[in-house]
């Protein structure tokens, strides 16, 4: 191998070898600078004769075009090669789904999204929201809605009392929402049509129940109101909170202190495979209790039951939202486990509204 094809093996290879197109500046600079090694062949040409101008000037020409065009190769592959890697660093798949911000990462717990559905169904059929505080008095909580002294409920296993007062009163947690029913029939004429959520404390803890849980009743009091009027509004509130189209309801005649007659209301259901699907099947679940206000509770709170008429009904809130959602146990409801509210919890801006749908 002479001078010329061992120099041009040597920088063919420096060539190849360059990582990155910093050493590739080197090799370049060192082959066809001026004071390169083709360079400085290419300028012992004038000093030779003509017959060696004419054997080795192709040679070191062809050398020099050689290494240019293996440059210029190797010089695109390599920036190639930076793209890649840039690219592989800095990829964004635009068909991934778009991060959640902190304002979206956050959950509406069940019971919340639950009394705003609830809410918007009442709402869109003209009732008022009336709200009352958990601290009661036996008067509002038992006296007035006819519970006679010594019956049941105001036993110690069912109600949380509180030491008596000054004036030997004893305040207690209210044991229903019932007291908000009073305090507005004690508050304002009818006609009256109001719905009272609220949190509601009984001495009992188990699967299905809690010392603490939610309720929702209903009252409307009118000159005419009936058990027609009472039907027609559970069968479309029914309908809008389980999103069915139709729905069957049963009522079963029952006893409550505060209302006569009484009811407790079934709702036509499925229980195949474990699933609870309203608006199908042969089975029945108790969803309600209602019935017609008492003339005694309309009398306590300052109204002629010779003029006036009504009818109330009271649900848990709790109950018909593990219905709804599926949700087999009670208590998690009150535990602050973030993982439970992760997986039952709903999109703070996807509020219920009866156009947009409730539970979408």
């Amino acid at each position: 191998m002479n001078e010329i094809d061992h120099l041009g093996a040597s920088l063919l290879a420096d060539i190849a070898s360059a990582q990155d197109e910093a050493a590739l500046e080197q090799v370049r600079i060192a082959a066809l600078g001026k004071a390169g090694s083709i360079s400085a062949l290419l300028k012992t040409l004038g000093a030779m004769t003509q017959d060696e101008r004419k054997e080795k000037g192709p040679l070191i020409n062809g050398l020099r075009d050689t290494v240019q065009t293996a440059l210029s190769a190797r010089k695109e592959a390599l920036g190639e090669a930076a793209l890649e890697a840039k690219l592989a660093a800095e990829t964004i798949d635009v068909s991934l789904p778009v991060r959640e911000g902190p304002e979206a990462r956050g959950r509406i717990h069940p019971i919340s999204q639950v009394i705003d559905e609830i809410t918007a169904i009442f709402g869109d059929m003209g009732f008022s929201i009336a709200e009352g505080p958990d601290v009661e008095t036996d008067d509002l909580n038992f006296t007035k809605l006819n519970f006679p002294v010594g019956h049941p409920a105001r036993e110690m296993h069912d109600t949380f009392f509180f030491h008596p007062d000054a004036n030997g009163e004893r305040k207690l947690l209210r044991t229903h929402t019932s007291p908000v029913q009073v305090r507005t029939m004690l508050a304002q004429e009818p006609p009256i049509r109001v719905i009272c959520p609220g949190r509601t404390y009984r001495m009992d803890s188990d699967q299905t129940h809690t010392p603490m849980f939610h309720q929702v009743e209903g009252l409307v009091i009118d000159k005419k109101a009936h058990m027609g009027h009472l039907k027609w509004i559970l069968e479309e509130f029914c309908k809008a909170f389980f999103e069915i189209d139709t729905v069957k309801m049963r009522f079963r005649p029952s006893f409550f202190p505060f209302t006569e007659p009484s009811v407790e209301v079934d709702i036509q259901c499925s229980r195949k495979g474990g699933e609870i699907r309203f608006g199908e099947g042969e089975d029945w679940l108790e969803i309600l209790g209602c019935g017609m206000v008492h003339p005694n509770v309309l009398k306590n709170c300052g109204l002629d039951p010779e003029v006036y008429q009504g009818f109330a009904w009271g649900m848990g809130i709790d109950r018909i939202a593990m219905l709804k959602y599926g949700m087999p146990d009670l208590r998690p409801f009150f535990e602050a486990d973030v993982r439970w509210l992760a997986h039952y919890g709903f999109r703070p801006l996807d509020l219920p509204t009866l156009t947009g749908g409730l539970s979408s």
